[in-house]
């Protein structure tokens, strides 16, 4: 089967890292989010791809290209405008012919999770959706069942409504006569694929998992999935030949191309360091993703933090960690793990502390000795008192 995996949003609550990248190239584990998706569908057995994009789609059609790298196929479909999945998955309609999958491309799913919505589908013949269990299923879309019969599909309901933790995975198994329900299918705003999959005369078929299944909602959640992604990494022997033998660098971590760590610096789990990173003398980086070509000083501490390209952190800076409450789109998060958030080409000087919870938009600038918290706009520049 061909693979038609959703790769158009923007994902605005991931800002700032999405003003110059979309949602599905946040790296998790020095790799794209959609990188992982196409590498468990390759497992799972399918060889040729679309991708639908759309916002600043260019960095994902140069980073896959036709797929080569990856022994696939990879064509590409547009979404000029960010409607829903139903009518990103119209946009392939022209690519599909006969059976096929449908994927998020912004979820990290285990490739059985796949191969178990194919067999189904292809035994059945009958529209297949993927669920799983959610501790917060109001989050996501709640399926209702009985038996493997979909009874119902509802997104983000209250909480005090829902009575069951499956949610949607957001792993189709489908045929090309889903485009035409799409495109009869009535919707207020955006169109989803499980607007059209709800009215399907020949029912809906689930297929239950319990395996992986990650998702990147909000900025805690790329340290929280990179964590676990790391997790499952066998150590690399490679990653850690060129370290200072004064360095200190744990297992459950990830480390670009050339990489510089300085004497006397620790690296603790859960951090990924991307490709030309540099890590000064006796600077500690615990549970953090460092995209590339940033620099973090000497002395510097800095835990639970998204450090963006091409940023610097000043000597002797500290990002606090720890759990706090933030606040995205007026609706409060209780006690989330994020030290902090340092934009692309952000800069930090020497002294500088973040208050968990801090976001640093990009083009920052925070001057030496400022203690920073809450929320700071792209291209400000933060002086004390």
């Amino acid at each position: 089967m061909k693979a038609v995996v959703l790769a158009a949003g923007e994902g605005t609550r991931l800002r700032p890292l999405t003003r110059t990248r979309p949602k599905p190239m946040i790296p998790i584990g020095n790799q794209p989010l959609l990188e992982h998706v196409l590498e468990a569908a390759r497992e799972a057995g399918i060889e040729e791809f679309v991708f639908v994009v759309g916002y600043k789609r260019e960095r994902i059609q140069s980073y896959f290209g036709d797929g080569d790298d990856w022994d696939v196929d990879i064509e590409y479909a547009v979404q000029k405008t960010q409607l829903g999945t139903g009518h990103g998955l119209l946009q392939a309609e022209s690519q599909v012919e006969g059976e096929f999958i449908a994927l998020n491309g912004d979820r990290i799913v285990e490739p059985s999770a796949i191969s178990a919505v194919m067999d189904e589908r292809r035994s059945t013949g009958k529209s297949i959706i993927a669920v799983t269990r959610h501790e917060h299923p109001e989050n996501y879309g709640v399926v209702e069942l009985e038996g493997r019969t979909v009874r119902s599909i509802e997104e983000k309901p209250p909480a005090y409504t829902v009575q069951t933790d499956y949610i949607n995975a957001g792993v189709y198994g489908l045929d090309d006569s889903i485009f035409e329900d799409l495109r009869s299918a009535e919707a207020e705003g955006e169109l989803g694929i499980t607007t059209a999959l709800r009215e399907r005369r020949d029912g809906l078929r689930a297929v239950p998992f319990d395996g992986l299944w990650l998702d990147v909602s909000h900025l805690w959640d790329v340290l929280s999935v990179n964590g676990r992604v790391l997790d499952r990494l066998e150590p690399s022997e490679s990653s850690t030949a060129a370290i200072h033998e004064r360095v200190t660098v744990v297992d459950q971590t990830s480390l670009g191309s050339d990489v510089r760590i300085r004497p006397g610096a620790t690296v603790l789990p859960g951090t990924s360091l991307g490709d030309n990173v540099v890590i000064g003398s006796n600077a500690v980086v615990a549970n953090a993703v460092v995209l590339p070509d940033a620099r973090i000083g000497d002395g510097a501490v800095v835990r639970d933090c998204i450090v963006g390209e091409n940023a610097s952190i000043g000597p002797n800076a500290t990002v606090e960690g720890g759990e706090t409450n933030v606040v995205v789109d007026n609706d409060v998060y209780e006690q989330v793990r994020l030290g902090g958030v340092v934009g692309d080409n952000g800069s930090l000087g020497g002294g500088v502390t973040l208050s968990p919870g801090t976001v640093l938009g990009n083009q920052t600038t925070v001057e030496s000795g400022c203690h920073v918290s809450g929320r700071i706009e792209h291209d400000a520049v933060v002086r004390r008192g």
